[in-house]
């Protein structure tokens, strides 16, 4: 199968949404490996703390961006494609505050759909295009015990906005819009797979924690699931007061996540494969919390003591594909907790 298998300094490789919590470090595991990189954001503006956490490479021409102001525009990555040899794309409308299911559920598809069409038409040195997908296109969070692979859908949250529309809430509507926008990356390949010299990847990661690739001064500059995660162990006020019994699910470190892009970039075999990068399961935010007070000495002034008594544990996922067909080994618990700490206390946060 297709992949990057020569010199990294061969290789010119697109990351899409390139600003972002993941897409970050995948720019900068790629820039050392020797790649070049060019980065799509909405605007210059946007792409300003990349450029300044990878200045020495942008100084050397290994960093450009990309300017793709509306990803839902027909056409939108045209331009972008066109000279690379590999495309990861991670840009993607976020949020769980969709009214209607149509409204998160068209852009995101087009997202991907768009991205495909684009590398169809343009793409003429492609080898290969690992698209960012997530667990929730694999599973619901669900009130039951249940062990997950890649050969599983989300098909519960799909029907529940078929049948409730805007009444299956927020959460549903985005995990139905990422299962339906990698449906539609398949089935677009499985049509056309014979028509391109490329072929894809994708993969699903769960919660992703961790540091952020770039300096940090306030709270404002983390991600919203990093957000999540410091509400949760140093406030111990996520969501209110049995919170900390949630979400019982997977987690995985924002690092790991984006090296597993980057191999599934360069793995010959990873090529056809949905591959689940999950660094524990299942969890809830107790865990960490209780990771947090066992560090010593302690990386953060104070962090709260959480709850005790029992705890729900829900969702298993396999991780076999990533570690056979990448080699990926996960960070612990421990080292995120402690990194992730240590940031938010250079911070002052």
């Amino acid at each position: 199968m297709p992949a990057l298998t020569d010199s990294p300094s061969n290789y010119t490789v697109l990351v899409t949404g390139a600003n972002g919590f993941v897409a970050s470090w995948i720019v900068g595991i790629l820039l050392k490996r020797g790649y070049t990189v060019h980065g799509t954001v909405r605007s210059q503006a946007r792409g300003a703390t990349l450029l300044e956490t990878y200045k020495a490479y942008a100084d050397d021409g290994k960093l450009k961006l990309v300017i793709v102001e509306d990803m839902e525009k027909d056409g939108a990555w045209d331009e972008a494609v066109k000279g690379v040899d590999a495309i990861l794309h991670t840009a993607a409308k976020m949020g769980i505050t969709a009214v209607e299911p149509k409204d998160q559920i068209e852009p995101t598809v087009k997202g991907v759909t768009g991205i495909l069409a684009s590398a169809f038409k343009y793409g003429t040195s492609v080898k290969r295009l690992v698209c960012t997908s997530t667990c929730a296109a694999v599973v619901e969070t669900t009130p039951t015990v249940v062990s997950v692979s890649e050969s599983d859908w989300n098909e519960k949250s799909v029907k529940a906005c078929e049948e409730l529309g805007g009444d299956a809430g927020g959460v549903a509507i985005y995990s139905a819009s990422k299962t339906l926008a990698e449906k539609a990356l398949w089935d677009w390949y499985e049509k056309h797979k014979t028509e391109v010299a490329w072929d894809v990847a994708v993969i699903n990661p769960p919660w992703i924690f961790g540091p952020s690739a770039h300096s940090v001064k306030s709270l404002d500059d983390i991600a919203l699931a990093p957000q999540a995660w410091y509400n949760a162990v140093v406030k111990g006020d996520f969501m209110g007061g049995s919170s900390l019994n949630y979400p019982s699910h997977g987690w995985v470190d924002v690092r790991d996540t984006a090296e597993a892009h980057v191999l599934a970039l360069e793995v010959p075999k990873a090529g056809g494969e949905r591959i689940i990068t999950c660094g524990g399961s299942p969890f809830v935010w107790q865990d960490f919390v209780d990771t947090a007070n066992s560090l010593s000495p302690s990386p953060y002034p104070t962090v709260t003591k959480g709850m005790t008594g029992e705890t729900f544990r829900g969702i298993t996922f396999a991780t076999s594909k990533a570690k056979d067909i990448l080699g990926m080994k996960f960070r612990t618990m421990e080292e995120l907790t402690r990194d992730s700490l240590e940031e938010c206390a250079r911070a002052g946060i």
